[in-house]
């Protein structure tokens, strides 16, 4: 009963936010002490560039015990001065052998990072919070390769942040229903990093009314999701979304309320527990790992991860932007190029030209196919095999981002979009995720390439030419400014701008395929039959 209460308090709370007031907070100055509404943490002191960095800030109480799925409880007050020179541990990982290092992994993991370069809190600074990828399997906001500190010094305030993964983030079941919405913790944990970003950004010369949401692939498609979310609103006022939006594609829309139960309850009894008291009493890293991923699967419809609990997402994200219920916000979006690279396992099959004829007439009826064929041909195996990547980049990624830009464009606010094509020897292909590094100016190794080249000069003047424009986007909803190539709003003439060795606006390469994929999206769905269907 006590959890139940407490489930429906923060549901509340997630409505109506709390501020408390501080005295003189428009003219204190920004040091390496802060006080936040938890308690004084002390950050690393400042860099050769004016950058303060305060890092494993609790935003939440750690979820485990009676805590494990169940909403996020803002973390207690403490005496003395918190210790915020470390990142804190990172969320249990659900991808198999994930070789990532860093930070321990624990179920106490619901931390923040910052890094500003405010002197007063009456700087105001831009806030741009970072939500990390990973298909909501793996990931932290730890990792070197989003340190915030280079976008910190273009005049923003930079935060990053760990969510619950996997079973423990995204597990729905009718016993948990029974204390309050289940199924997207990790959903909520965002929700509530935005609401501390909200009540304590502020007190590090961050701006809680100008806050940017942004991030890339499962990040991106939490920007989408919390852009038609309740709890979320009023949270941010900007979203940038880098290779993601809905959560859907080849196997129709992200999980219904009733396929996210049945998960649920089949785990349970996988598990041999009878209750979820019992799945609370087992050991964390028991859970986690009955419940691994690997990139052999499309996580939308065989692991935990976002789904439909009539609460954070109460219906199928894109039909609400599809009626134009979303919020009606500045939106910077756009994708990569070859989308495709980590996800071959998601294509249709393609051993030969064939086989892969077949299978996109089981998907989209043999009334389509030679329409199908005019933009995916497959007359050779080569062609074939190309032709699938090209829709699996489609399906997976693209199609549904550039669906974002198309709706948002409805809304009256500023839209811009783009396609990241840049190459180099350090990135030999736009792939999936290889954008990460310019945008935070980290030009950490392209690992997911497999390159271990060290990046050149042009690579930092790209990274800094992307850099200004996210930054710029941040300030002032526009991500034009001096000596930058002028990048036009997406409008009905569909002009996006080209990131790559020529940086410069042009038409959707790829507009015909995305319009043919979108034909089959029901008022803004895609077939639930394609569950099945595909193979």
């Amino acid at each position: 009963m006590k959890l139940l209460l407490l489930s429906g308090l923060i549901a509340c709370a997630a409505f109506v936010p709390v501020r408390f007031a501080t005295a003189d907070t428009d003219t204190e100055e920004v040091r390496e002490e802060v006080r936040t509404r938890s308690g004084v943490i002390r950050g690393v002191d400042r860099d050769e560039h004016g950058v303060l960095a305060f890092k494993g800030v609790p935003y939440a109480e750690p979820p485990v015990g009676e805590l494990r799925w169940h909403a996020p409880v803002p973390h207690k007050a403490w005496d003395g001065v918190r210790d915020a020179h470390l990142p804190g541990n990172r969320c249990l990982s659900a991808l198999e052998k994930d070789p990532v290092p860093g930070a321990p992994r624990n179920e106490d993991c619901l931390t923040l990072n910052i890094w500003t370069t405010s002197k007063k809190t009456s700087d105001k600074q831009p806030v741009m919070v970072w939500l990390h990828g990973g298909g909501f399997q793996f990931g932290s906001g730890s990792d070197p390769t989003i340190d915030g500190t280079k976008l910190a010094e273009k005049g923003v305030v930079l935060v990053t942040l760990n969510y619950r993964l996997g079973v423990l983030g995204f597990m729905a079941h009718p016993e948990l229903d029974a204390e309050g919405a289940s199924g997207n913790y990790g959903l909520q944990d965002q929700i509530a990093a935005l609401r501390w970003v909200k009540d304590n950004i502020a007190s590090f010369g961050g701006d809680p009314d100008n806050v940017t949401l942004f991030g890339e692939s499962a990040g991106a498609m939490s920007v989408g999701i919390l852009m038609m979310s309740p709890p979320a609103k009023g949270l941010f006022h900007k979203a940038i979304g880098q290779s993601g939006a809905f959560w859907d594609g080849k196997y129709g829309p992200l999980e219904s309320f009733e396929e996210s139960r049945l998960r649920g309850q089949a785990y349970m009894q996988k598990m041999g527990a009878k209750s979820i008291s019992e799945l609370r009493s087992m050991p964390a890293d028991a859970l986690n790992n009955a419940a691994l991923w690997n990139f052999d699967k499309n996580p939308i419809v065989t692991a935990f991860s976002p789904n439909v609990d009539h609460f954070v997402v109460p219906e199928f994200p894109a039909a609400v932007f599809a009626r134009g219920e979303q919020m009606k916000i500045p939106l910077l979006a756009g994708w990569q190029e070859a989308e495709y690279y980590p996800f071959k396992a998601f294509s249709l099959p393609h051993a030969n030209a064939q086989e892969f004829r077949d299978a996109a007439q089981r998907m989209f009826g043999k009334e389509r196919l030679a329409e199908f064929l005019k933009l995916y041909p497959a007359s050779t195996d080569a062609e074939a095999n190309t032709s699938a990547e090209n829709l699996t980049s489609d399906f997976t990624i693209s199609e549904q981002t550039w669906q974002w830009l198309e709706l948002q464009s409805k809304s009256g606010e500023p839209v811009y979009g783009y396609e990241f094509t840049y190459t180099s020897p350090y990135v030999a292909i736009a792939s999936h995720i290889t954008d990460v590094p310019f945008v935070f100016g980290t030009l950490t190794p392209q690992h997911v390439i497999g390159s271990r080249v060290p990046a050149a000069a042009p690579d930092y003047a790209f990274s800094d030419l992307l850099m200004n424009y996210w930054t710029n986007f941040a300030k002032k909803s526009d991500p034009n400014g001096p000596g930058l190539p002028h990048w036009p709003v997406y409008d009905e003439k569909g002009l996006i701008q080209v990131l790559g060795k020529t940086t410069e606006p042009k038409g959707v390469a790829q507009l015909e395929r995305f319009r043919f994929l979108s034909s089959f999206r029901v008022d803004g769905v895609f077939p639930m039959r394609w569950r099945t269907d595909v193979q």
